[in-house]
C-alpha cells in the first residue's frame, strides 16, 4: 500500500526546524531581551495555537501593525503555519493609508504592537476588524501574548497548501487604490540551510529597518541559517554603529541612504567595524561615488542586491566586483542570478541587443501571483509567463546588468528624456555633494522641468550655479537642472527610500533655486 502523501512543508518550517536544532543558541536580541532559538520556537507555536483558539482559518487575512518586536516575527510565522496569508502595514502611512489596506485585504485578525495602540484605534474606526489582538497587555483588544502562555508547543505544521497566499505586501498605498502583491507559499519557496562558511561562526544580523519591508525576509534567512537577528526599533546611525561593535554584527542590509548615513557619521572612523563580513545595499538606486566612499570605509564586504517584490531577487553586484580599481562597475547592478531569466526589450516588446536601453522584463520561479485584488493590473505586468518590471536598463557584453531608472521617474524633455538615477550620479560626483535627488516636476504650461535637490557635504558653500555648469559641461543642456534646491538631508519613505513623491508635491507648490 502505498504511503499516504506527506503534508505540505514551507519556509516557515525550515526556520523552525533549525531553531529545534540548537534551542539553546541566541536567536533574537531586542532592547536588552536575549531570547534563545527554543523560546522562540515554542513562542511560534503559542501563537499558532492561540491564533486558532480564535477562530482563524486558512486563506484569511493577518494583518500586523508593529515595530521591531521579536512577538511580531513570531506572530507572522505562526499565522503562516496556519495557512493566513500576512500583511505587515508601514508604520510611517498615514491612518487612512493603513485603514484602506486594512479593508482592501479583508483582514480577518489586527495584531498590534501596544506601542500603536492609539494608530490602531484611527485604522480600525473607520476599518473594523473582526478580531483585535495585542502583543502585550492594553486597554482594549485582546492579549494574544497572554492567550499563547496558556497554550500548548506541540508543532502545528500542514496546514498550508503551495497554492496558498503567505504574504500580501504593498509598495503603495499612499494615494488611490493600494498595491498588494501577493505571494504564495509555493513561490517563496523553502529555506535551505546556507552558512556563508564552512567554519565561519552563525551570522549575526543587525535589522534597523522595519521588518514589513526586505529586512523582515533578510530575518527568515538568518534564522533559518542558524544565525542570530538583532533587532533596533528604527535607524539612527549612531546607534547602529555601536550595535555593531557590541553585538558583534556580521552581516547587515540597509538602503542606499541609510548607508550614506552610516559613513558620514562622525562616529564612523572609530569604531569597530571588523565583525562585519557582509553588508548588503539595495531598494533603490545607489550613487558609485558613496559606495566608493561605503568600501573605503568598511573595506570589500559590500555586496548590492537588485530585485522587486514582485519579482524576487534578480541579479546580484558580488563583494568581488566591487572593486575601486573599476569604479565603472560600481554603477551595475551586477550579473543575474542562475535561476532567473532578464530580457531587454522595447516598447514593442523585442528583445534588444547588449548596451541598448529598454525594460527590464523578468522570468524565474520568484515572480508574484498577480496583484491583490486587481486583475487587469496583474495582466499588464504580467505577459506570457514574464514580469514586465518598469524599470529601464540594459545588459553589457560581459552579461553584466544596469539599471537606469524606472519608467515612470523618466523626465521627458524637449529634444529627449532624462535618466534621472544618471543625472544623480553625475551631481553625486562632485566633492562638495553628498547625496542628490532629481525628479520632474510640470510647469504651469504642463511641461515637464528637471529638479533636483541636493544635500552638501559639512562645509560646502556649492551653489546652483556651479552644479548646472558642471552637468551642462559633462552632459549637455538637456540634463541641465531647472530648478536646484538644498537640503540638510533628503526626506525618506518608511522602507527608507528617498521621497521623490515628497519633493514633488514641495516643488509644484514654491520652486527652490
Amino acid at each position: 500500500m502505498p504511503n499516504a502523501a506527506l503534508p505540505f512543508r514551507s519556509f516557515v518550517d525550515d526556520i523552525l526546524d533549525s531553531l529545534g536544532d540548537t534551542p539553546d543558541h541566541e536567536a533574537l536580541v531586542h532592547q536588552g531581551r536575549r531570547i534563545t532559538a527554543g523560546a522562540f520556537r515554542d513562542l511560534v507555536h503559542r501563537l499558532a495555537h492561540a491564533l486558532r483558539s480564535q477562530g482563524l482559518k486558512r486563506g484569511q487575512t493577518v494583518t500586523l501593525l508593529s515595530g521591531n518586536l521579536p512577538e511580531a516575527l513570531a506572530a507572522r510565522y505562526a499565522a503562516n503555519l496556519l495557512g493566513c496569508p500576512v500583511n505587515h502595514l508601514y508604520n510611517k502611512l498615514s491612518a487612512d493609508s493603513q485603514s484602506a489596506i486594512v479593508r482592501d485585504v479583508e483582514t480577518q485578525a489586527l495584531i498590534v504592537d501596544p506601542a500603536y495602540a492609539e494608530r490602531a484605534a484611527q485604522v480600525t474606526a473607520t476599518a473594523p476588524v473582526p478580531h483585535l489582538l495585542t502583543l502585550g497587555a492594553g486597554t482594549w483588544g485582546t492579549d494574544l501574548l497572554e492567550l499563547a502562555a496558556a497554550q500548548s508547543t506541540e508543532p502545528v505544521s500542514g496546514l498550508a497548501r503551495p497554492e496558498d497566499i503567505c504574504s500580501i505586501r504593498h509598495t503603495g498605498g499612499t494615494t488611490g487604490h493600494p498595491k498588494g502583491i501577493c505571494t504564495s507559499f509555493a513561490r517563496a519557496g523553502r529555506m535551505p540551510r546556507t552558512p556563508d562558511g564552512q567554519n565561519a561562526a552563525p551570522p549575526r544580523q543587525l535589522v534597523p529597518t522595519t521588518l514589513a519591508h526586505a529586512a523582515g525576509l533578510i530575518a527568515d534567512h538568518l534564522l533559518a541559517a542558524g544565525g542570530t537577528v538583532v533587532l533596533l526599533d528604527d535607524f539612527d546611525p549612531g546607534q547602529v554603529l555601536a550595535a555593531i561593535e557590541r553585538e558583534r554584527i556580521t552581516h547587515l542590509y540597509l538602503l542606499p541612504p541609510l548607508l550614506y548615513q552610516l559613513v558620514d557619521h562622525p562616529h564612523a572612523d572609530r569604531t569597530d567595524t571588523s565583525s562585519l563580513r557582509q553588508v548588503i545595499y539595495g531598494g533603490c538606486q545607489a550613487s558609485p561615488a558613496r559606495i566608493a566612499d561605503a568600501i573605503r570605509r568598511f573595506g570589500p564586504v559590500l555586496l548590492q542586491g537588485y530585485g522587486q517584490t514582485e519579482a524576487g531577487s534578480i541579479s546580484v553586484l558580488t563583494s568581488d566586483d566591487h572593486d575601486l580599481n573599476r569604479p565603472g562597475r560600481l554603477r551595475s547592478a551586477g550579473k543575474v542570478l542562475p535561476d532567473v531569466e532578464v530580457a531587454i526589450r522595447d516598447s514593442a516588446g523585442r528583445d534588444l541587443p547588449p548596451g541598448e536601453h529598454g525594460e527590464i522584463c523578468v522570468r524565474s520561479g520568484h515572480v508574484m501571483q498577480g496583484y491583490w485584488k486587481q486583475p487587469e493590473l496583474t495582466a499588464e505586468v504580467l505577459r506570457d509567463g514574464w514580469l514586465h518590471t518598469g524599470d529601464v536598463g540594459f545588459l553589457d557584453g560581459e552579461g553584466y546588468l544596469t539599471l537606469v531608472d524606472r519608467i515612470k521617474d523618466m523626465i521627458v524633455v524637449v529634444g529627449g528624456h532624462v535618466y534621472t538615477t544618471e543625472l544623480e550620479d553625475l551631481l553625486n560626483s562632485h566633492p562638495e555633494v553628498l547625496q542628490s535627488a532629481v525628479y520632474g516636476v510640470r510647469d504651469a504650461d504642463r511641461t515637464e522641468r528637471v529638479h533636483a535637490t541636493v544635500v552638501r557635504a559639512p562645509g560646502s558653500e556649492v551653489g546652483a550655479g556651479a552644479l548646472r555648469a558642471m552637468v551642462r559641461r559633462e552632459r549637455g543642456a538637456m540634463f541641465e537642472p531647472a530648478y536646484i534646491a538644498f537640503a540638510d538631508a533628503l526626506p525618506l519613505t518608511d522602507a527608507g527610500k528617498p521621497d521623490k513623491r515628497l519633493l514633488q508635491s514641495g516643488a509644484a507648490r514654491q520652486r527652490p533655486v
